[in-house]
Formats: C-alpha cells, sequence, structure tokens
C-alpha cells in the first residue's frame, strides 16, 4: 500500500479498495439480491496497474459455485475516482466450463441415431472427389468397368485413419478376446477379406456365433468361434486306472526278503 502522502493518480486508485469493494458488492446485488451480495465478495487478494492510468482490484468470489473465481473491479481517474467496469473472472485453479468445441467435433461414434443426419464437410480430408484418381486398384478397376465412379471416394488418409481406427479397436488383434483366441481371423473360414488396399489386413467376420459378426476384423484377431476349433473327442464311459479283474484265481506268494524267521 502505498504512504497516506502520496496523492499520485495511481496511488489514489490503489488505496481505494473499499470503493472497489463497494462496487462489486452493488453489481453481485443485481443477480444475488442485497443479503447475499454482502457475503458474496470476500478478501481483497491483488491490485493491478493496468496501461492508460488505470487499477484492477480483486475479491474472492465467495459465491456457490464459482470455487476459485475472482470479483475483479477496473477504476479510473483519481478526483473522482470512477468505476470503469465490474466482472467475474476464474482465478488460476477456478472451476471452468470446458473449451467450446464445434458440434461436427464433437460427435462420436455411436451418437448418430433414427433420422439423424450428419453433413460431410467439403474439406474433409477422407474423402476425395470420384474423378479424382483414388490410389486404390480395387476402385479404379469398378469405375472404369462400368463407367460411372461415386462423387467421393475414400483418400489414402481416409484408408489409413480407418485401418488405424479398427486395428486399435475391440476386434484389433491387441484385445482380450483376441490374446486368448484358438486362432486368428486370418486363417478362418468365415473371415471374408475387404477389397482393395484394405484386403490383406481386414476382413468381415461372417459367423453368427462369433461375438464379431458383421463387424469389420483385423486378421489378428480371433475368438473362440474359429472354424479350426474342434471339440476333443473322449470315450462317454468313464474308465478307472486300475482294473482288477475278479474272474482269474491269483496265488499270493510272500517276498522272502520280509520274511523273518
Amino acid at each position: 500500500m502505498p504512504p497516506a502522502s502520496d496523492t499520485s493518480p495511481d496511488a489514489v486508485l490503489t488505496a481505494a479498495v473499499e470503493q472497489a469493494r463497494a462496487a462489486a458488492v452493488e453489481d453481485a446485488a443485481a443477480d444475488l439480491g442485497v443479503t447475499a451480495a454482502a457475503t458474496a465478495v470476500g478478501e481483497h487478494l491483488d491490485v493491478i496497474v493496468e496501461e492508460g492510468g488505470a487499477v484492477t482490484h480483486q475479491f474472492a468470489a465467495e459465491q456457490v459455485g464459482y470455487r476459485g473465481w475472482r470479483w475483479s473491479v477496473t477504476l479510473a481517474g483519481g478526483d473522482p475516482v470512477t468505476v470503469s467496469e465490474v466482472v467475474l473472472l476464474p482465478g488460476a485453479d477456478a472451476l471452468v466450463a470446458p473449451a467450446w468445441v464445434p458440434w461436427e467435433q464433437r460427435i462420436r461414434p455411436g451418437d448418430l441415431g433414427v433420422g439423424d443426419l450428419l453433413p460431410m464437410s467439403p474439406d474433409d480430408t477422407r474423402l476425395v472427389p470420384g474423378y479424382v484418381q483414388s490410389d486404390d486398384p480395387a476402385v479404379e478397376e469398378v469405375a472404369t468397368e462400368i463407367g460411372l465412379g461415386r462423387a467421393r471416394v475414400l483418400s489414402r488418409e481416409g484408408r489409413e485413419d480407418a485401418a488405424a481406427r479398427w486395428h486399435d479397436g475391440p476386434h484389433g488383434p491387441g484385445s482380450e478376446m483376441a490374446r486368448s483366441a484358438p486362432g486368428r481371423c486370418g486363417t478362418c473360414g468365415f473371415f471374408l477379406p475387404l477389397a482393395g488396399s484394405l484386403r490383406a489386413a481386414f476382413g468381415v467376420c461372417g459367423n453368427a456365433y462369433s461375438p464379431a459378426d458383421g463387424a469389420v476384423v483385423e486378421v489378428g484377431f480371433g475368438c473362440g468361434a474359429h472354424s479350426d476349433v474342434q471339440v476333443e473327442q473322449t470315450s462317454p464311459v468313464a474308465v478307472a486306472e486300475l482294473v482288477y479283474d475278479d474272474g482269474v484265481d491269483m496265488e499270493l506268494v510272500p517276498d522272502p526278503a520280509k520274511v523273518t524267521s
């Protein structure tokens, strides 16, 4: 706090703590009411000298839901002192809402419901115009054969993105089910390979009893419904390890080494 004899504009504004507090209480009363506003403005936390001769006082916000926030009151002038602005600002440890994210970036797989529409962005790097070579031999072959093409096709980036997602997903080689499987999808008779450049690594499961039926699976994935799984053939009749034939006469001969005189 500056000496009492200092009458410079900055010193006067810096010393006007109570005037700044009164402005914060008045602003809080508009939303909280007069009674609650008196306790909503807490202790004086800081004073900041702004450019242009203004000074900002900060007070702790004590109202419910504003933990770590501050009442920020900016004063100007000097004779008389005037209130320029009163705002609530978050402090370093304040509870604040997450940064706003555009809706097309917020949506996640599985969010789309019946009747929902998800328009693709014209700048989506996963897609390229159909008249641009797709870099996928299977797509080029079909487009040439029928003389037509789709308006947009997957770009190399789009295919790599899909491949990485499928590889790291629940039907990839790193999943818990794949690690305990007796065989891999690449050797399973129910495995239906994809066409094009993804053929070597991915396909669709065609086994109705598999948990991955109808889903894209990596060749390294596997489950207990592999086509090579066979039931071990065992006798339906339990056989004891030792069999005694009571129908044969047997003569017990004592062991000479154990006979004592």
